[in-house]
């Protein structure tokens, strides 16, 4: 499927008042609240610099987990790139396919409550959908995503919405494109990939000054991210390995926020306070009382014991989704942990437990 949108991916020809629009706020500093240690709770100052100093932290407390998105006390089922194990990643046909859900032959597959993708620029600040720096580049150029060569923020808009998925007949989207596909009541984490550069801080919390820097980097492409989504009636969390993505988001607008967890737990809990965010999205080693816990996956664990991620964040308030699930058996021990998001390349990670 060829990408057909020749129009500028900030046209607001249909703005929208009611939603987005007022979510929107220009680069407001307030007082704010957060937390002292890794194991305090939230209402102290927060990790740099003095409250005067901070984002606005209004929403830091329990009522902000309202987990309006999910359904029947299960955890939220998040589409990883569309449910990147069913379909082409991150293109239409898989969002369109992961909100709707389907039938097998143990049990109902549900659509997805939420649907994970990934943004960044094209050469001409296009915003498009697509996980990787390079077009063709993933395992080192041994399996291409694409059928076209070439780093996607160097690279044309037209030929990059023109390269092909995985031979599917799909092609790399317009971020427009995508929202277009996803029904009004199916839920957008829209992970903050690369401004469009090789020179970022991946899951670092960052020393002021460096940070400042940075967001100089993220802001146009944000603010570009931002004009896209306000056109749109989803309820949209942004995610990201990198802080100053989420610290210009936060500048920005009033969209719900979410860290990417890597290696450290404690980095994580302190740039989610810092920013007062919504949700924190570790890997599901990351999570104490289940058998995956310190796996070495993800690096080795060092100091992880000492902070219970998934007790630590509900006590501030804050939802805890897991990524990436393949298999029912991880669902279905992170649901008994109590996690309230499970991003999964399978639709049904939660199969079995349905059948009992």
């Amino acid at each position: 499927m060829s990408e057909t949108h020749d129009d500028d991916e900030r046209r607001t020809d249909h703005p929208d008042t009611s939603s987005g629009a007022l979510r929107r706020r220009s680069f407001i500093v307030a007082a704010g609240a957060s937390a002292t240690g890794i194991g305090g709770a939230a209402g102290a100052t927060p990790g740099r610099g003095s409250d005067d100093d901070a984002p606005d932290n209004r929403r830091h407390d329990e009522s902000k987990r309202s987990h309006s998105i999910g359904r029947d006390g299960d955890p939220d089922l998040i589409a990883h790139r569309g449910f990147a194990g069913l379909y082409p990643e991150n293109t239409v046909g898989a969002v369109d396919a992961a909100s709707r859900g389907g039938q097998s032959a143990i049990a109902p597959s549900r659509g997805a409550d939420m649907i994970e993708i990934d943004v960044v620029p094209t050469a001409e600040n296009d915003v498009v959908v697509f996980h990787d720096s390079r077009l063709a580049g993933r395992d080192d150029g041994e399996r291409g995503l694409t059928d076209t060569e070439g780093v996607v923020w160097e690279t044309d808009t037209a030929t990059v919405t023109n390269a092909e998925v995985l031979a599917s007949g799909e092609t790399v989207p317009r971020l427009r494109s995508v929202l277009e596909a996803i029904p009004p009541h199916v839920g957008v984490n829209v992970e903050l990939k690369n401004p469009g550069s090789f020179d970022v801080a991946f899951a670092e919390s960052l020393p002021r000054a460096e940070l400042e820097d940075r967001k100089q980097r993220w802001q146009p492409f944000v603010a570009r991210v931002l004009d896209v989504v306000d056109d749109f009636h989803h309820e949209y969390l942004f995610s990201s390995f990198y802080e100053a993505a989420l610290a210009t988001t936060r500048d920005a607008s009033d969209y719900a926020v979410a860290p990417l967890l890597w290696n450290s737990v404690r980095d994580g809990v302190e740039i989610a306070r810092r920013y007062d965010s919504e949700a924190i999205h570790p890997p599901y080693h990351m999570i104490q009382g289940t058998p995956f816990y310190a796996d070495q996956r993800y690096e080795d664990g060092a100091g992880w014991s000492d902070i219970d991620l998934l007790a630590v964040a509900h006590e501030e308030g804050r939802d805890v989704n897991v990524f990436t699930l393949a298999t029912w058996y991880q669902g279905e021990q992170l649901a008994a942990a109590g996690v309230d998001g499970l991003i999964s390349d399978h639709a049904d990670v939660l199969r079995f437990g349905a059948t009992r």
